[in-house]
């Protein structure tokens, strides 16, 4: 998900669309948790059906960042990139907002008491503040530590998993995929694809669904989930040439917006279908998004000014919403709250969410990778530059 890069000042130019897409698919993550109550479990029912795709669409696009930030600095004569300097690169722009998230899961933990999330009653306050030291240092919990009812590796900010598998997938780039040549990256392309539709079209549910538990059937799925589109976003940076024409911004968000909110396909006897769906959409889809993004520029001031903030909390939203779900979530299941009803309560939620999102990244965020960056990247302190 956050696949922004603290560099050197000859840093490269945004992608400016793209960053705007990741802020257009974060929302709708946003929508897809506040609706998702509503389904009663039955994924088939799930309105706004195929949202969980942005997560696939996040891991693309930081293949894709990462590789055109970083391919050309690990030869460099002068500033050579190292493993350590890199490694450092992304603690400083991941970790601040996922100690943020993980802070906000604390305070909200025992707003959330209901019967949907069991535990939560049983949970001693230095249970609750071991589970938020191991959360904070992103390592997951077994099942057996779980403080909530829904055997999440971090049960206080549940989309952490997959900043869980987004580190380890910049581990693998910086120790292989940074060094392999095209023909292998191929063979892992191949390799990555082929199991992604495996999982899909074999899913008992009829979707790709799944990565948060710390158990060998979630971790598969995880692992399954990252490897292609991460690979696919490096390939393509290497091996397409881009060139900036018209404003694509629009086009990219309505097809991006298409795919993820698209009812859900098959019956229960073709639940193959659906599988197979979410699979070539990621495989064959999100490329020529990103593809077209890359490709485009943003012209006027108005769209401008949007896509820069949509960009700009793309990241902190999406890692600080789910909190104020597991309360939302709570409250409609005890209350027996209506559609009609609750989603202007979840409105707020993500109205509430952009602005501390923004209010976080403006106070907190920006200020602390600039210290840090100062502090351990670079002897000038006027050096420091977000690049996304």
């Amino acid at each position: 998900m956050g696949n922004s890069a603290v560099t050197f000042t000859d840093s490269k130019q945004h992608f400016n669309i793209l960053d705007a897409l990741r802020g257009v698919a974060a929302i709708i993550v946003i929508f897809f948790h506040i609706l998702e109550v509503y389904s009663g479990g039955d994924h088939s029912k799930q309105i706004i059906n195929h949202g969980y795709l942005a997560v696939d669409f996040f891991f693309m696009l930081s293949g894709f960042v990462i590789a055109y930030a970083y391919d050309d600095r690990w030869n460099r004569p002068k500033h050579k990139l190292s493993v350590k300097g890199y490694f450092k690169r992304r603690l400083i722009r991941l970790h601040p907002m996922i100690i943020f998230g993980m802070t906000v899961g604390l305070i909200c933990f025992y707003f959330g008491q209901s019967d949907c999330f069991p535990k939560i009653a049983e949970t001693s306050i230095w249970q609750l503040l071991l589970i938020y030291v191991i959360g904070c240092t992103l390592l997951p919990i077994p099942i057996s530590m779980d403080i909530r009812g829904w055997d999440e590796m971090h049960p206080l900010d549940g989309p952490a998993w997959s900043l869980f598998f987004e580190y380890i997938a910049n581990i693998l780039y910086a120790l292989i995929l940074s060094k392999v040549s095209r023909k292998v990256l191929t063979i892992f392309l191949f390799l990555s694809a082929s199991a992604l539709i495996i999982l899909g079209i074999t899913s008992p549910n009829g979707d790709i669904i799944g990565g948060w538990s710390f158990n060998s059937e979630q971790l598969k799925i995880g692992f399954t989930r990252v490897l292609f589109p991460y690979i696919a976003g490096i390939f393509l940076c290497r091996n397409f040439t881009f060139i900036k024409k018209k404003n694509t911004f629009l086009w990219c968000s309505l097809i991006l917006a298409v795919f993820l909110c698209f009812p859900h396909l098959g019956t229960q006897k073709s639940l193959w279908i659906n599988g197979l769906y979410d699979a070539l959409t990621i495989i064959l889809i999100f490329p020529i998004i990103i593809y077209l993004g890359a490709n485009g520029v943003i012209k006027g001031k108005i769209t401008d000014k949007v896509s820069t903030f949509l960009g700009n909390i793309s990241y902190p939203i999406y890692i600080i919403h789910f909190p104020f779900i597991y309360i939302y979530t709570a409250w409609v299941i005890e209350n027996d709250i209506p559609l009609s009803q609750g989603v202007w309560v979840g409105l707020g939620i993500l109205i509430f969410s952009i602005v501390l999102s923004y209010l976080a990244l403006k106070f907190y965020d920006l200020p602390i990778r600039k210290r840090l960056a100062n502090r351990f990247l670079y002897s000038n302190k006027t050096e420091f530059k977000k690049c996304d």
